[in-house]
């Protein structure tokens, strides 16, 4: 019996890494910024940084990864609201694929983070250069490597590429549609949490550790999906709960303000009657609902 061999075609390869680091920065990093003939890309371990593409300015929000193409400007800066902890690590691959990571960012599975995890530390077992140092231009060799190390590195980082197409390939277009998608998401977090808290005095600073993010960032990215603050549309959650409570005719105005969390029932229908031009009882006139021995304050 004869056999034949067949051959494997491979959609990435990496054979030559420039660097790679592992950056814990304080708060108020600022990079200078750079450009270069090979790939790179920067993953938030921990935080989040405000990032250049080019001359296009993102958030790089925990969890995410985004990749600067050869010869393009790019620069990141820590936000002044929380120390980020940042992979940065460059390659060259001249493999056609590589197009689709042009100006990427990307979310990571757990997976794809292990593929990280393994590059850092198969760096650490391969190179004697310290990974916090930034003005590291060339990883030095340890005299005893670690056996498969270096093959390690390159398997890590093409199974993280290959993951990455396969999982956005077919369906992000570019940075912006996938940064919309992340943002709508994060927007429909936010609100699921306000809904279930309606009847709650909820803080700014609450919603935001609710969804894993700074108050800055929530504050932005709300902001720019709903075109209002995050507190004032939860404020007009509330509003809205209250005229179909006064509508059902159950309650009283105390009560409705007790229910949903108002400090008093002037705050209550003090906000009630800026959102809707009316006071709850004017509105409950309206809808022809009868309040008895209530008034508003």
């Amino acid at each position: 019996m004869e056999y034949s061999a067949t051959h494997l075609k491979k959609m990435f390869v990496v054979n030559e890494i420039v660097t790679i680091h592992y950056f814990e920065y304080a708060k108020d990093y600022k990079y200078t910024g750079e450009s270069h003939n090979f790939w790179e890309f920067v993953y938030v371990d921990k935080g989040e940084i405000d990032i250049e593409m080019d001359g296009e300015h993102y958030r790089l929000e925990q969890g995410n990864i985004a990749f600067h193409q050869p010869n393009e400007y790019h620069n990141l800066s820590a936000t002044g609201d929380i120390a980020p902890n940042l992979i940065v690590v460059s390659f060259k691959c001249n493999s056609p694929a590589m197009n689709f990571f042009k100006k990427r960012i990307l979310p990571l599975s757990d997976i794809e983070k292990g593929d990280l995890a393994t590059i850092i530390k198969e760096a650490i077992n391969c190179f004697s250069s310290p990974l916090e140092d930034t003005f590291l231009t060339k990883l030095t060799k340890r005299d005893n490597v670690l056996p498969g190390s270096e093959q390690l590195i390159s398997l890590s980082l093409e199974h993280l590429l290959i993951s990455l197409y396969r999982n956005f390939g077919g369906i992000v277009k570019n940075t912006t549609t996938l940064r919309q998608g992340i943002q709508h998401d994060i927007v429909k977090s936010i609100l699921n949490y306000m809904q279930e808290h309606i009847c709650e005095k909820l803080y700014i600073s609450q919603i935001a550790k609710a969804v894993g993010m700074s108050k800055s960032s929530v504050s932005i990215i709300f902001k720019e999906k709903m075109n209002d603050g995050v507190i004032s549309y939860f404020t007009k959650m509330k509003i809205d709960v209250s005229k179909a409570m006064i509508r059902e005719g159950k309650y009283n105005i105390s009560q409705i303000s007790f229910y949903l969390g108002f400090d008093s029932i002037h705050n209550f229908s003090r906000s009630f009657k800026k959102i809707t031009g009316m006071t709850p009882t004017e509105y409950g006139k309206s809808v022809k609902i009868n309040f008895e021995d209530i008034s508003d304050y």
